[in-house]
């Protein structure tokens, strides 16, 4: 069934606005694991991806199990996609247990602007005025929230900002390659369930074989249990996978059916500010003034792209059929 153009951008929109929400707890979960059990994050995020495709298999098995089947030609691709997911994971974790929920998951967001650039050039998105304002509102408020103009905060953290960064890198590879399996037809669950399958598989592989040279990995293969019998840890590693890891992703993912995928994860960048604010309650994170004239502009460059796109809406749709 056709939708008019409207009603796809306000779908698209609503879609990827829910899962920013949804997405904002993941950092608060994944830190209060790495510092109330002090377990290792890639040895958490083994345990998240393992758990999001044992939680989707099931629901899958019973609502809908012909989404569990995927054409063999899709395999390779999938395999790939599985791969870039297992590095931002690992990257992301690791940035949650070194700079802190609220900073991380900004740093996470350097990716509006290189999704915008790598998809006008792999995928032939639009890239106009508006979009590249939106781009640089959004980027703008992440440096200041992560206070990157202080010189003294790249000499004390050095490693945490380059993690962000690259986790920031690895989120534009994922939104790219999400947008491209919208485009072959693959189901936005079927992809969640066998990418994070697959990517728990390579963060197994990477445990267990380089866990000794890997910052934060198991540094031996008991080290994956390191949980024990703290039914309570546990307990969070399953809620972070069931719901906002599951949710979250799935939501994202629905979204990039709708809208380019340099847009939905714009859209997305308004997940900080929700886990800053959670993180402020919950951790005693705080936000300077500064910190929250960035929120201000990820959310401004938000607003502001979708009244643009508003009124480009035709060549928006062309693009994203």
């Amino acid at each position: 069934m056709n939708q008019p153009p409207t009603s796809q951008l306000t779908r698209g929109y609503g879609i990827a606005l829910a899962s920013a929400v949804t997405l904002s707890t993941t950092a608060i979960l994944i830190r209060h694991l790495t510092q109330a059990y002090e377990l290792p994050p890639l040895v958490l995020a083994f345990w998240r991806d393992l758990f999001v495709m044992l939680s989707l298999l099931i629901v899958l098995s019973i609502v809908r199990p012909a989404l569990l089947r995927v054409l063999r030609q899709h395999l390779l691709y999938l395999v790939f996609y599985g791969l870039v997911l297992a590095g931002f994971n690992a990257l992301w974790t690791l940035s949650v247990a070194i700079n802190g929920a609220a900073v991380s998951t900004v740093l996470a967001y350097c990716s509006a602007g290189f999704t915008a650039l790598l998809g006008w050039w792999l995928l032939k998105e639009d890239l106009g005025w508006g979009k590249l304002l939106a781009v640089a509102l959004s980027l703008g408020g992440c440096v200041l929230v992560a206070e990157a103009l202080d010189p003294a905060a790249w000499r004390a953290n050095l490693a945490g900002i380059l993690t962000g960064i690259l986790s920031g890198l690895a989120y534009a590879a994922y939104s790219l390659m999400g947008r491209s399996a919208s485009q072959r037809g693959l189901n936005p669950w079927t992809t969640v369930l066998y990418t994070f399958g697959l990517a728990g598989l390579f963060l197994l592989i990477a445990n267990l074989l380089f866990g000794s040279f890997l910052p934060g990995a198991a540094a031996r293969p008991a080290d994956l249990l390191w949980l024990g019998q703290s039914w309570a840890g546990w307990g969070y590693l399953l809620l972070l996978a069931a719901g906002p890891t599951l949710l979250g992703f799935g939501l994202y993912n629905t979204s990039l059916v709708y809208l380019p995928s340099s847009v939905a994860n714009l859209i997305v960048t308004s997940e900080p500010v929700f886990t800053a604010i959670m993180a402020y309650f919950l951790f005693g994170e705080r936000l300077s003034g500064v910190q929250i004239a960035g929120s201000l502009l990820i959310l401004g460059g938000v607003i502001f792209l979708r009244m643009y796109e508003g009124r480009h809406k035709p060549a928006l749709i062309q693009n994203a059929a």
